[in-house]
């Protein structure tokens, strides 16, 4: 079984080493076919683990020892749990559909072999990163992934635009890396290793321990490496305030769209934070912080989609808004739920997202909404599993989001962690903001009046089977995925993997009440998040179906208030003005005084000046007349006679 551990990874690094060196000479078709076969097999090989840690066979091991340093080693090694195995089927799974719609999506791209081993790429580096059982090995897939991502958002890069957005996804997540970097450094030095086992089974005896950063003021250890340690999650998952990179990335390709911002690398953070409980159950003042950052990040990030005409920043946005949500599970310590959210979650948002990708292509290449409408009787696959992921997005009852959704909302109000009220409250209205900007998405594009122009109009055709055939399959777990939620969030299924303290244990609460699944839905008719879903649905009916002048009369009478959502509230410009504008104030001062006045001023020009003018001092002395030398010798004697005559 260990070297069916070993093929899950290496399978797609191996696709991507042959796509990227030799892809010019095999051809596009061999590309795509070897790097997808690859990725298969490592779809395959993950099912298989799956199914053996199922039977309760785990496996927590090192592969090679990598450095030995005093008494620390730093190790390569798996640890396969069932955290670890979901991942591992969720992002194989995601990949595979993702490889083969891109077949389609970038058939006409001079790219399209590099294109292809990036992505493989990017699928061996978040397996190291969900299969680690150390923190080196982690930080290596968490680097990797970030990497990767830079890569592929400036996949076009003859577009200033893509080269913006790639660069300020890189500035962005460094900062949450280097907050993470913190942590792990913290982790070894009072842990004295980096092996999760190891550091786990220490966190109790350390639970009290303080260490003082600043003079006179005494942290506990564990909220701060906690702290640290979920900075890179804000980083990486896009929690605000370090969520500004995820919108600007849709610059790239939409595969990558559905690959790295539905299902694998944002979800990284909430993974990482999961796999940390044991550390994060002790340290009730980061778990506090973590609910208030997801809160704002829910409700904050699903009005900004409410205004987006760019199809593909809407369901950003809505990335943005449903990591939220995970993050707020994560908070009130409900674990299990904010997995099962993000399984549930990558499958719906990855139909959005390459149903964009699909509407896209028809449009040739037009993403504004404005432009678009009426497309339901020209693209119906598209449309019923984009319409299928539009109901689990809104949490319509009996589709995946609905429950793991819901049990997320009924966890938070379970939970007693502080700051629970102001998140519970978020979430709340979130889910009609979710519904609103969801079917305000499904209406603008497929229903009502076409507003394209004649010539897209006379070629509007259904994408190619390589496009659907990746729509339909998502289309299932998006509407059956749910289902499995009595073992995966009330039952034993996390046992080995999360800990959770009896007196955080809100989702022990909340499934005492569970009755099934037709129960949960019974239920669900007479709770708020239902009625609120449903008011998000009609609100969006009736504004983009049946009264079309009103959204434009709402917005002028909105006035600032559309204006602030429109423009993200104007945290990108907030940070353009004091982070970049103050590193170029800084940098041009540092220019103007230190480089022109003080280095080339004072000590290059200075030094030349001094040499100058002691050489036309010289130059005056040394005039070559004797007399002149004469008469200098005789003041001489002269000036020490008197300093003689004037000591004795």
């Amino acid at each position: 079984m260990q070297k069916l551990y070993l093929l899950v990874p290496l399978a797609p690094l191996i696709g991507a080493f042959i796509a990227g060196l030799f892809g010019c000479y095999i051809g596009r078709a061999w590309s795509h076919r070897i790097t997808i076969s690859l990725v298969f097999i490592s779809l395959v090989a993950s099912i298989a683990i799956f199914m053996d840690v199922l039977e309760g066979n785990v496996f927590n091991g090192s592969v090679y020892t990598w450095l030995v340093t005093g008494d620390t080693r730093f190790e390569i090694g798996f640890l396969i749990d069932q955290l670890s195995a979901t991942m591992m089927v969720v992002v194989s799974f995601v990949s595979l559909m993702v490889h083969i719609y891109t077949i389609g999506y970038m058939r006409d791209d001079p790219g399209y072999q590099r294109f292809f081993s990036y992505i493989s790429l990017f699928t061996f580096s978040m397996m190291m990163l969900v299969m680690s059982n150390n923190f080196l090995q982690l930080f290596f897939g968490w680097e990797a992934v970030g990497l990767v991502s830079y890569l592929l958002i400036g996949f076009w890069y003859t577009r200033p635009t893509a080269i913006y957005a790639n660069m300020k996804a890189f500035l962005v997540n460094r900062v949450g890396d280097f907050g993470f970097l913190l942590g792990i450094a913290m982790v070894l030095m009072h842990f004295g290793s980096l092996d999760y086992a190891t550091v786990f089974s220490q966190a109790p005896q350390l639970a009290n321990e303080t260490v003082e950063l600043i003079p006179g003021m005494h942290w506990f250890l564990l909220t701060v490496i906690c702290i640290l340690l979920f900075i890179g999650a804000m980083g990486k998952s896009a929690q605000f305030p370090l969520h500004v990179w995820l919108p600007d990335s849709m610059e790239g390709p939409t595969p990558i769209s559905a690959l790295i911002h539905a299902a694998t690398m944002v979800t990284a953070g909430i993974f990482m934070v999961a796999r940390m409980s044991p550390l994060f159950e002790l340290s009730e003042t980061a778990l506090s912080m973590i609910l208030v950052v997801g809160g704002i990040t829910t409700l904050f990030m699903a009005l900004v989609a409410v205004v987006q005409t760019d199809i593909k920043r809407v369901v950003a946005y809505s990335t943005l808004s449903q990591l939220g949500y995970m993050t707020v599970a994560l908070g009130a310590s409900a674990y299990s739920a904010a997995m099962f959210h993000l399984m549930t979650h990558a499958f719906f948002k990855a139909v959005l997202f390459l149903g964009a990708g699909s509407v896209i292509i028809a449009m040739h290449h037009e993403q504004n909404m404005q432009k678009m409408g009426g497309l339901k009787k020209y693209m119906p696959l598209t449309y019923w599993t984009m319409f299928i992921a539009a109901l689990a997005s809104a949490g319509v009852p009996g589709f995946s989001g609905f429950f793991s959704k819901d049990a997320i909302i009924e966890a938070v109000g379970f939970s007693n962690i502080p700051g629970v009220a102001f998140a519970y409250f978020c979430v709340l209205v979130t889910v009609f903001v979710t519904a609103l900007y969801t079917f305000r998405l499904i209406f603008m594009t497929f229903h009502g009046t076409p507003r394209m122009d004649t010539h897209t109009k006379e070629h509007l055709h259904e994408s190619p089977w390589v496009v659907t055939f990746p729509l339909i399959v998502l289309a299932i777990p998006t509407i059956a995925a749910g289902w499995f939620i009595a073992p995966i969030v009330f039952g034993s299924y996390f046992d080995n993997a999360i800990h959770v303290l009896p007196q955080h244990d809100a989702i022990e609460k909340l499934g005492a009440e569970f009755t099934g699944i037709f129960g949960m839905i019974l239920h669900s008719f007479s709770t708020a998040p239902f009625w609120f879903s449903v008011g998000g649905i009609f609100t969006a009916w009736y504004l983009y179906i049946v009264r079309t002048d009103l959204p434009d009369k709402i917005k002028m009478r909105a006035g600032p208030l559309y204006t602030l959502l429109d423009r993200k509230y104007y945290i990108d410009e907030f940070y353009s003005w004091i982070f970049a504008g103050g590193t170029r104030a800084l940098s041009n001062t540092l220019w103007k005084i230190g480089d022109v006045k003080i280095i080339d001023g004072f000590f290059v020009n200075g030094t030349a000046r001094v040499i100058t003018w002691t050489a036309m001092l010289v130059r005056r002395l040394q005039t070559g007349y004797i007399y002149h030398y004469a008469f200098t010798m005789i003041v001489g004697v002269f000036v020490l006679l008197t300093l003689w005559l004037y000591k004795f």
